[in-house]
């Protein structure tokens, strides 16, 4: 069963996912959710990801599913393998908006929303090997304004709620500290 690693921003759950994969011995399989592509003009995007290529050792897999996530993990998950999905929250923001630029004129989820999330859930519970999955906690603030910010909150959290139950495990990362909130 995969294990979620929750938290705030740059709380250090990228960082645990890593250890715990390193620690597991097995050969390890980043796939990430960010689209280098999709971010082609967003140069502090682009210099993110730069960051985190720089940060993986050579010898670590690296796989883009910035969409299609449920059928990236099928694919890539083995018994003899640590898969680490970074991160939920980038994938959820690239579903609702279709993987395309913000428009003013939003007018709700990408067209795969609903198909790609029950698919991630139906497959978490049956994966070979070690997964773990990383995301955002964002509902401890305040209410957000705009539909779309609001859509995400509530979405964010239900999608959490959902990986949680599909999980032996579960941490929330807060300034580097872990808590076991499930297993």
């Amino acid at each position: 069963m995969p294990l979620l690693i929750i938290g705030g921003a740059r709380s250090g759950k990228s960082s645990l996912a890593e250890r715990l994969a390193v620690e597991s011995g097995r050969e390890l399989v980043m796939i990430v959710t960010a689209d280098a592509s999709a971010h082609a003009g967003d140069q502090e995007m682009q210099a993110r990801i730069a960051a985190h290529r720089r940060c993986r050792p050579q010898h670590w897999r690296t796989v883009e599913a910035p969409l299609h996530l449920a059928a990236t993990l099928r694919e890539w998950a083995a018994p003899d393998r640590h898969v680490v999905v970074d991160c939920l929250t980038l994938w959820l923001c690239n579903l609702l908006l279709g993987d395309g630029p913000i428009d003013p004129a939003w007018t709700g989820p990408g067209p795969h929303f609903e198909s790609e999330r029950a698919a991630l859930l139906h497959a978490l519970p049956s994966l070979p090997g070690e997964v773990t999955l990383v995301g955002n906690e964002v509902g401890h603030g305040v209410v957000s304004v705009g539909a779309l910010n609001r859509l995400f909150v509530d979405e964010n959290g239900r999608l959490n709620q959902a990986v949680a139950q599909r999980c032996e495990r579960v941490f929330l990362v807060v300034a580097g500290c872990v808590s076991t909130l499930k297993g």
